[in-house]
Formats: structure tokens, C-alpha cells, sequence
């Protein structure tokens, strides 16, 4: 998610099959959120090399390794908070970025370039390509970025466990878009081989998302929960749709982008409703 890519404006090619001894085990379910840590992450988890069959299995575990993220990001809030809120919230987002190497950050860039200057696909792609960073893509990030610390420094105390809640659920939709769409890169992405998670992996991603959820649910109130359920499904929809729309697929920058889309949406959501 987020990382510069060769892509071309045609359907996904048909994927390989499995060979013997890829087929999935208890030990590749575990490998595969130390795989997840690694993909998300700028954490030196090692534990290479990765088989297919563990790739697969990282997207699963998305919403946990985004939970100790934001909670990382929400002790630096703690930590910074007599610096006052806007300093905090600051502080946190700074540490994201830090930890996911702004992974997401540069896959919102580019899908926003994409998007914004193609009138065509294959134009689209063209700028997907292009490593640099044009004009929507710049005022995407700024944006973006402008936003979360905003919304952080408005939740104020409750921002600590915003971050570890919103870590988790906004790397929910897009395990579902991989399990929902094709994908429509090619060449040797570093997205690829994570991309071929399915329905099994969306179910289990969407369980752990619950469970953060359920453990925080004494914090939160019931039009919280709500609204948080409410703008996962909605972010889904809405950049699967476009996505679908304009390039046929999803690539690893699409991804990003939903993820961004989502977690300042989450954050809007919980502001709003109090």
C-alpha cells in the first residue's frame, strides 16, 4: 500500500496456483502477522524469507498491527499532553509516520495525482508510475495530515485510545477491497503478493477490528460504536466504487488511500459524536 508501482489498465491476471507444501497452517496464520509488521511497518521484525502462503495470511492481521501502532502514537500524546492538545495530537501524528515510514501517506499522494489528473486510464496509470508528487497529491497529504491532528488536539484526552481504535479499524476496508476487487498492477510490486488475501483474511481482519472495538466499548459510547461501524462500511463502498470505476482494480496505493480516507473519517466520526 503506498509504494510506487508499475501498473497497466487491464484486469487482473489469472493467479497461480498454489504448489504443495504453500497451503495454509496454524504456523503460517502466525508467520503471517510477523509479515504483516513488516509490510506495515518500519519495525525490524526480520523472519525472512516470507512464503506466498504467509503474505496472504498478513492482511488478517492488518487491524492489530494498526491497533499497536496508533497505540504507540497514542503514548506519545499522553506523554506530550502538558505541551497542550495541538502539540500532542502533532507529536502523535509525527510518530505514525515515523513508525509506518508515511506508508499510507504516499499511497494517498499518488492515488490522489491518479485520480486528479487522469481524464483517461491510461493516463492513470501513467501517474501511478510516476514517482513524483503533483499537485493533488501534495494538497491530498497536506490535507490529511492537517485534518488528523486537528481532529486529535479536538478529542483532546480521548485521543490516546482514538489512535489505537482508529489504528485498527480504518486497516479493516482495505483487507475487504483485495477480498472484493482485482488487482490491476503489474510487475514485481511489493504489494502483490499481500494483495491475494481473501474472504477468509477480510473475516478475520473484520473479527480483530471487533475485538479492539469490544475491549474499548466501556470508553465509548453507542452512537460512537455506530458511527465507527457506520464509516468502515462507508469507506469501503466509497473508494471500492471508485476505484472500480476509474481503474477496474485496486493497487497497493489505493489501498493506502483507504486507509487515510478512513482514519479521518473515523476521527471525524468520533469528534461528532461526542
Amino acid at each position: 500500500m503506498g509504494v510506487v508501482e508499475e501498473c497497466a489498465p487491464m484486469s487482473a491476471a489469472p493467479q497461480p496456483a498454489r504448489p504443495p507444501g504453500d497451503q495454509a497452517t496454524a504456523w503460517t496464520v502466525v508467520r503471517g502477522l510477523r509479515a504483516a509488521v513488516v509490510f506495515l511497518t518500519r519495525v525490524p521484525a526480520g523472519g525472512f524469507p516470507y512464503r506466498d502462503a504467509e503474505w496472504r495470511w498478513a492482511p488478517a492481521w492488518f487491524p492489530l498491527v494498526g491497533a499497536a501502532v496508533g497505540a504507540v502514537a497514542g503514548g506519545v500524546a499522553w506523554l506530550a499532553a502538558g505541551a497542550g492538545p495541538l502539540v500532542a495530537a502533532a507529536l502523535a501524528v509525527i510518530a505514525s509516520l515515523l513508525l509506518t515510514g508515511a506508508f499510507h501517506e504516499d499511497g494517498l499522494a499518488d492515488t490522489a495525482d491518479a485520480l486528479g489528473g487522469a481524464y483517461d486510464r491510461d493516463k492513470l496509470f501513467a501517474i501511478l508510475k510516476d514517482s513524483r508528487i503533483g499537485s493533488f497529491g501534495g494538497a491530498a497529504l497536506v490535507m490529511s495530515l492537517v485534518l488528523r491532528v486537528a481532529l486529535l488536539a479536538r478529542l483532546g484526552t480521548a485521543a490516546p485510545l482514538a489512535l489505537m481504535l482508529v489504528g485498527a479499524a480504518s486497516r479493516v476496508p482495505p483487507v475487504w477491497l483485495m477480498a472484493a476487487l482485482p488487482y490491476v498492477s503489474t510487475g514485481d510490486a511489493r504489494s502483490r503478493p499481500v494483495t491475494r488475501g481473501g474472504p477468509v483474511q477480510a473475516v478475520v481482519a473484520t473479527a480483530l477490528g471487533a475485538l479492539v472495538l469490544a475491549l474499548a466499548r466501556a470508553a465509548l459510547s453507542p452512537v460512537a460504536v455506530l458511527a465507527m461501524v457506520a464509516v468502515s462500511l462507508g469507506a469501503a463502498m466509497l473508494c471500492g466504487w471508485r476505484f472500480h470505476v476509474r481503474a477496474g482494480g485496486i493497487t497497493g496505493d489505493f489501498l493506502g488511500a483507504t486507509q487515510q480516507v478512513g482514519e479521518a473519517a473515523l476521527l471525524l466520526a468520533l469528534v461528532l459524536a461526542g
